[in-house]
C-alpha cells in the first residue's frame, strides 16, 4: 500500500475535527458512548476522504507515431578568451 501523500492527511485530518465538531454541537449528546460513536463515525469518515482523495500519477510523453523531429539549429557566436582585470584590486 503507498504512503499517504499530503494532500491525503491534510483532508483527513480536518474531514475527522470539523465532522467531529459538527455531530457534536447537532448532537447535543453528553454520554459516552454517543461520543464514542460520533468519533468512530468522524475517523472512517476522514479515512473515507483520504482515500478517496486523487493521487497524481507521473506523467508520461510519448513520441508521435511517425513523426520525426528536426534538429534544432543553434547560432554560435564566438566568445573572447580575454583576461578581465579583477575589481577592487591593483596589478602589481
Amino acid at each position: 500500500m503507498p504512503r499517504p501523500t499530503t494532500a491525503q492527511l491534510a483532508y483527513g485530518s480536518c474531514t475527522v475535527i470539523f465532522s467531529t465538531l459538527a455531530m457534536l454541537l447537532l448532537s447535543r449528546t453528553n454520554s459516552g458512548p454517543g461520543v464514542v460513536v460520533i468519533a468512530v463515525s468522524a475517523l472512517a469518515l476522514g479515512l473515507l476522504v483520504a482515500m478517496t482523495v486523487p493521487l497524481t500519477k507521473a506523467r508520461t510523453v510519448e513520441p508521435a507515431a511517425g513523426r520525426v523531429t528536426p534538429p534544432v539549429r543553434v547560432r554560435r557566436e564566438p566568445v573572447s578568451a580575454g583576461v578581465e582585470p579583477v575589481r577592487g584590486r591593483t596589478a602589481s
